[in-house]
């Protein structure tokens, strides 16, 4: 098989491009994913669930793989992200998987690749900056810059771009999703235990930050990593796991915007990802030793002094 991506230039002509394959669970689903991609210019080449596989074999090339779907595709659905994620690891094309949030756990549990972008109750700006990183996405990797030296950096700036391209794209849809968050250069915490931490109090600050929303547009006080860290440090002292859409709704932002920040704060070895032993399909989130470490000695600091 060779789905090899052919160069693109998200500013340029695509007619002549390499096809991107749609994979469809519904009329609706396919309008949705074609007409973002005709819009950019792309020519969308659909199929149905259960034709998925044998077209994915039979393709000779394409520009990318996107999957839209409106609900459980079953093993069906879970042998083609598997397929998918096959072709994208080897650096074959990139793929885009959009999908309701009742899947965002099974979906997060199964993909890994760098190269698949997870769309969750996507908007059509939200599907335009997809398919625009679809573009930076290959011009990379033909531009040769997936080697080993070059590689961590490279995705690290893929993925800002990804999140400046989302800004832009939810700024003229009149949207808000946010940039990803940025390394910062941490002290080392104090050696000895770490304070305890007070659960009624963070229970306490959680619900001062949601209310914030009933006299404010909630989007003027964003700031989902903080929200994430103050959810797993509840969910740590009382003993409680926490599944990645869980967090996503603590994070209070769309949902898309919540797994690139649940992804960047992972590699930045702030939160830690455990599979469910008793279920394959979910995936469990939890704060790094070092950043409860951090957080409870941060509380100790400021006391009784009331931060939302």
């Amino acid at each position: 098989m060779n789905l090899s991506a052919q160069p693109l230039s998200p500013f340029g002509d695509y007619a002549d491009c390499h096809p991107i394959l749609v994979v469809a669970t519904s009329d609706g689903a396919r309008r949705r994913a074609s007409d973002v991609i005709e819009a950019g210019g792309y020519r969308p080449v659909a199929v149905g669930l259960d034709e998925a596989a044998d077209r994915i074999e039979l393709q000779p090339a394409a520009s990318g793989i996107w999957i839209e779907v409106d609900g459980d595709g079953g093993s069906l659905l879970e042998r083609l992200i598997d397929q998918v994620e096959t072709e994208v690891l080897s650096g074959r094309c990139p793929s885009v998987v959009s999908a309701p949030f009742d899947l965002i756990d099974p979906l997060e549990a199964r993909l890994r690749g760098p190269g698949i972008q997870l769309l969750i109750d996507a908007s059509a700006a939200d599907r335009a900056a997809a398919l625009a990183m679809m573009a930076i996405w290959t011009n990379a990797k033909n531009a040769g810059v997936n080697d080993d030296v070059s590689r961590d950096s490279s995705e690290a700036r893929l993925r800002q771009l990804s999140d400046e391209i989302s800004r832009i794209a939810a700024t003229l849809a009149r949207l808000s999703t946010g940039p990803g968050p940025s390394p910062v250069e941490r002290p080392e915490p104090a050696a000895g235990d770490a304070p305890p931490v007070s659960l009624e109090m963070l229970r306490q600050m959680i619900r001062a930050r949601r209310l914030r929303a009933r006299y404010f547009d909630e989007e003027l006080f964003a700031d989902p990593a903080w929200d994430m860290m103050l959810d797993l440090l509840q969910a740590e002292i009382a003993q409680h796991r926490v599944p990645v859409s869980s967090l996503c709704i603590a994070a209070a932002v769309p949902a898309t915007t919540a797994l690139r920040w649940i992804k960047s704060m992972t590699e930045a070895g702030l939160f830690r990802r455990r599979a469910d032993p008793h279920d394959g399909r979910r995936v469990f989130v939890e704060l790094a030793p070092e950043a409860s470490d951090s957080l409870r000695r941060y509380f100790k600091e400021i006391g009784r002094v009331a931060v939302v």
